[in-house]
């Protein structure tokens, strides 16, 4: 089951697939007593999109089995014991894919050529995806946080260590070589390795980073490396060796600042393009605008949700979930389109657009 998107895994998702591509979407919850029916949902929606694979007269036999097979085969990969606030399943023949969201999604199935990934793409986006680096003399750990946690990113060959038998300092005094753990050519060598493997990291998931250590070690990492040159350091041992809720707990209060500065930055520039009129508010007005490529700066509250249909014309109404050609997902997809015209997107916290309901633009044009 994953939690992060990269751009790469992104990339992926999206190419096309020989039909039929398979996207079963369905609401999860952290926690009781709401996460009781998450079993029984998540396998009506696997057994809904084999009753549709069943009807389809453009599905062979052969590949029916096929995707019914990855289906399964993905249902048992799911764990709800960690679930977040959605779920996605793809399965096309050949392969299958289970993601773990920390975003809500309507409960869904498609039979496409294509899987379903703006709810994928407003998650992501929605997290606020970060790194964070831990070093130590003899350990490097990578890890990929997001809006509440960080997990251990093993990628890029991280985590990378070398053996302790430099470290001790019995041996050393012993062979005339006093300890000196951040000032050994092995220690400066093994950092520099952390580093590229780090830029290469970099280069394919480019995200804000954080380095922690101890003071001795951001100091030989700022002299060596270049990949963490620009990054916030965190003067705290141990967390090469710690747990992700450690690691969290360290980088916890520089997110929250920046999340802090974030919103303000936003509130400053939507009250700007009030005055030049360069504003768009209302869930119409901006699927319209993201439509045309006009969005720069698109502000959502983080769990803004609103179910719209299309009317007879080109424009959208208010919906009640359940109705017939309702749109659950209107904010994802007005996200997605944005970030695809080179939109910046910001999630703020809930209130702070309670006078645009929600969600508001600045245009380019």
């Amino acid at each position: 089951m994953e939690y992060a998107l990269s751009p790469a895994a992104l990339s992926e998702l999206r190419r096309p697939r020989p039909y039929p591509a398979v996207s079963v979407l369905t609401p999860t919850h952290r926690r009781g007593p709401d996460n009781a029916q998450d079993r029984l949902r998540l396998r009506n929606g696997v057994a809904e999109a084999k009753r549709m694979l069943e009807a389809d007269p453009a599905v062979l036999r052969e590949r029916r089995l096929d995707v019914a097979r990855q289906l399964d085969q993905a249902l048992s990969e799911v764990d709800l014991a960690h679930a977040e606030d959605g779920l996605v399943i793809f399965a096309a023949p050949g392969e299958h894919h289970v993601w773990s969201l920390a975003r809500p999604v309507p409960e869904r199935v498609v039979l496409s050529d294509t899987f379903l990934t703006r709810n994928l793409v407003s998650a992501q986006a929605a997290g606020r995806p970060f790194w964070v680096l831990s070093v130590s003399a003899d350990r490097a750990t990578l890890w990929s946080g997001g809006t509440d946690r960080v997990a251990e990113a093993r990628t890029g060959g991280f985590p990378l260590t070398r053996s302790r038998d430099n470290f001790d300092a019995e041996r050393r005094q012993r062979i005339g070589d006093p300890p000196s753990t951040f000032r050994d050519e092995d220690t400066r060598r093994f950092l520099r390795e952390a580093d590229a493997a780090l830029a290469a990291v970099l280069r394919v998931d480019d995200r804000p980073l954080y380095v922690t250590g101890e003071p001795a070690a951001l100091s030989l990492l700022a002299e060596v490396g270049g990949a963490t040159r620009d990054a916030v350091h965190i003067a705290h041992g141990g967390l090469a060796h710690g747990t992700p809720e450690t690691a969290w707990q360290a980088v916890r209060p520089l997110i929250a600042a920046e999340a802090r500065r974030t919103t303000d930055s936003v509130a400053r520039a939507l009250e700007t393009a009030r005055g030049r009129r360069a504003f768009a508010a209302g869930v119409d007005e901006l699927r319209q605008s993201a439509r045309e490529g006009r969005v720069r700066l698109l502000a959502v509250e983080e769990n803004y949700r609103v179910t719209v249909r299309d009317d007879d014309g080109d424009h959208l109404i208010p919906a009640a979930s359940g109705d017939l050609d309702a749109r659950e997902d209107i904010v994802d997809e007005i996200v997605e389109q944005c970030l695809e015209t080179g939109a910046e997107v910001r999630f703020v916290p809930d209130g702070a657009l309670a006078d645009v309901e929600g969600m508001a633009a600045v245009l380019r044009y």
